[in-house]
C-alpha cells in the first residue's frame, strides 16, 4: 500500500506537469485509454473475462467516478499539489459523513439505535472538515476558491464511486473488470469534451507524460489491489495515507509551493481524521471494503 500511494502521487506529479500543454479533459481521456489497455492486458493474463451482467451499476460508478478524476485533475493544475491530494483523500471523511446522516434520518424516537452513537464517528467527521476550513483558507488569500472548491468536489464524488465499487464487489465482479470498464467510462467522457473543448497541439515530448500518467496510475491500482487482497484491510487503509507525505515532499522539493502553516496543520487533521474514520467504520462493517480507489 506505501508502493501504491508512491505511484499515485507520483502520477498525481505527472499530471501537475502535463497540465502545461494538455487540458483536464486530454489527460482523462489519455488515462482512461491507457488503464483499458493495461487492464485487458492483465485480465487476458489472468483468464478473466470483462463481460458483464450489471452494466449500469458501472455506468453510475463512471459518473461519479470520473466526476471525481476530472474535478481532482484539475484541482492539480491550479492548487499546490499536497493541498489537492489531501483535499482528494477526505473521500473516506465523506463516507463517514454519509453513515451518520444516514443513522440520522433513520431514526426513529420510539425505537431504534440512537444516532447519539455515532457520536465518536462524527468526532472524526467534524474535525475532517475543520482540516478542510485550515487547508482552503490559504486557497482564499491566493484568490483560489473555485479550485479549491473543485478539489473538494473530487473527494465528495470519490466517496460516491467507492460506495458503488461496494456494490459491484459484493455482486462478484473481479477488480480488473471493475477498472477496465472505469477507464472506458474516462475514455469516453474524456474524448466527449475534446470534441467540445478541442485537442491541444500534440508533441511527442510532452506527450510522454500523459503515458507515465496511464502507467503509474495502472501500477498504483496494482499494488493498492494487491494490498488489500493479500493484507489486513485496516492496516491498507491507514497507510494510504503515506500518499499525503509523498504528495507534501514533491510539493516542497519539486514545486517550490509554500503553504501555511494552518494548511499544514489542516493536512495532518485530515490525515488523522481519516485513519480515525476508517478505524471506526471497520467496527461497524468488518466485511466491508475499507477505502476506495
Amino acid at each position: 500500500m506505501i508502493l501504491a500511494s508512491f505511484f499515485f502521487a507520483t502520477m498525481a506529479v505527472c499530471v501537475k506537469v502535463a497540465s502545461a500543454w494538455f487540458s483536464s479533459f486530454e489527460q482523462v481521456f489519455y488515462r482512461g485509454v491507457l488503464g483499458m489497455f493495461f487492464m485487458w492486458l492483465l485480465a487476458r493474463s489472468q483468464g478473466v473475462s470483462l463481460a458483464t451482467r450489471y452494466p449500469g451499476m458501472h455506468a453510475w460508478r463512471n459518473i461519479v467516478g470520473v466526476l471525481s478524476l476530472g474535478a481532482w485533475f484539475y484541482a492539480l493544475a491550479e492548487l499546490p499539489l499536497a493541498t489537492a491530494l489531501t483535499l482528494n483523500y477526505m473521500s473516506s471523511v465523506w463516507i463517514a459523513a454519509f453513515l451518520v446522516g444516514g443513522a440520522v434520518f433513520a431514526w426513529n424516537p420510539r425505537g431504534g439505535a440512537s444516532p447519539l452513537r455515532q457520536g465518536p464517528l462524527l468526532l472524526t467527521v467534524l474535525c475532517g472538515f475543520a482540516g478542510v476550513v485550515m487547508i482552503l483558507r490559504p486557497t482564499i488569500d491566493q484568490q483560489q476558491q473555485f479550485a479549491g472548491l473543485v478539489g473538494l468536489l473530487s473527494g465528495i464524488a470519490a466517496a460516491f464511486a467507492f460506495l458503488q465499487v461496494i456494490a459491484l464487489g459484493k455482486l462478484g465482479e473481479p477488480d480488473v473488470r471493475t477498472v477496465f470498464y472505469f477507464g472506458m467510462g474516462s475514455a469516453i467522457a474524456g474524448g466527449a469534451a475534446m470534441a467540445v473543448t478541442g485537442v491541444s497541439p500534440w508533441d511527442w515530448q510532452h506527450a510522454a507524460w500523459l503515458l507515465a500518467v496511464g502507467l503509474l496510475g495502472t501500477l498504483g491500482q496494482l499494488c493498492m489491489t494487491r494490498a488489500y487482497a493479500r493484507g489486513a484491510t485496516l492496516v491498507a487503509a491507514s497507510l494510504q495515507y503515506f500518499g499525503i507525505v509523498f504528495g507534501a515532499i514533491y510539493s516542497l522539493t519539486l514545486f517550490g509551493d509554500r503553504i501555511a502553516p494552518s494548511g499544514w496543520a489542516g493536512m495532518a487533521l485530515i490525515t488523522a481524521s481519516g485513519v480515525a474514520a476508517t478505524v471506526l467504520r471497520a467496527r461497524a462493517a468488518p466485511n466491508a471494503p475499507a477505502e476506495p480507489h
